[in-house]
């Protein structure tokens, strides 16, 4: 693993729940800008700070084996599992050069590096959304990945990047999460709703995003990009 300047690079391979409690070589050292490659040792359905956990029916979650956790971050659901989405983490301590006193403008430059590792791999029509909202479906509120939103990626206008982040007065620490593959229905399956509102959820949302594999597939693109490979040009980047 490529090591950039300045910057602790480490692997945390736990459980979604602990991953997102804490970060504790962070808490040692809260001067030091640090990156976490995020391996969830199991599949978890992660709420935003302000969700209630009657969004997701407890029963059919159990079913599918889903972890139902929380972040400390805003937004909406996101399914987690071993191998998808890339799970990258990212601690900036208040005054290093990638700091923004602006809450909402501190994403850009997340964005940014995830915009231009997407690029690497060839696609193109590749936009990192700036301060305002973007593109939302009825289900935004309720699943990240169903609206775009400050600093986030899309490819041809579908979402394939989503970031939060949660501040103390220390610094920030932002989360962010590539789809390899999408396929929505394992999350809306295990949420509370209709019938009909799970039809319409899997179809709004299935036109919503895209993973980044599947977009390589779309354009006729060779090889298929893997996590690793993902993770090693995003480190690249803070060279």
């Amino acid at each position: 693993m490529t090591v950039p300047e300045g910057w602790r690079i480490e692997e945390r391979a736990e459980p979604a729940s602990r991953l997102h409690d804490s970060w504790p070589s962070v808490e040692r050292d809260h001067r030091t800008p640090a990156v976490a490659i995020c391996l969830p040792t199991g599949p978890a359905v992660v709420l935003g700070s302000t969700q209630d956990t009657d969004v997701v029916d407890a029963e059919a979650a159990k079913g599918a084996a889903f972890t139902v956790v929380r972040r400390r971050s805003g937004g909406g659901a996101v399914l987690v599992t071993p191998d998808d989405p890339v799970w990258i983490d990212v601690w900036v301590p208040v005054g290093h050069d990638r700091w923004s006193v602006d809450v909402t403008r501190a994403f850009e430059w997340l964005g940014v590096n995830w915009a231009a590792v997407i690029r690497g791999i060839g696609l193109t029509d590749v936009e990192v959304q700036g301060p305002g909202p973007g593109a939302c479906t009825r289900w935004s509120s309720l699943v990240c990945f169903g609206g775009v939103g400050a600093g986030e990626v899309t490819v041809g206008g579908r979402k394939v990047v989503g970031l939060s982040q949660r501040r103390n007065r220390h610094g920030a620490w932002f989360h962010s999460a590539c789809v390899l593959h999408w396929d929505p229905s394992p999350l809306v399956d295990v949420l509370t709703m209709t019938d009909a509102e799970r039809i319409l959820a899997r179809d709004d949302l299935a036109g919503a995003v895209v993973g980044v594999a599947d977009a390589v597939e779309e354009a006729g693109i060779d090889p298929s990009p893997t996590g690793a490979a993902l993770v090693a040009a995003f480190l690249e980047l803070l060279s």
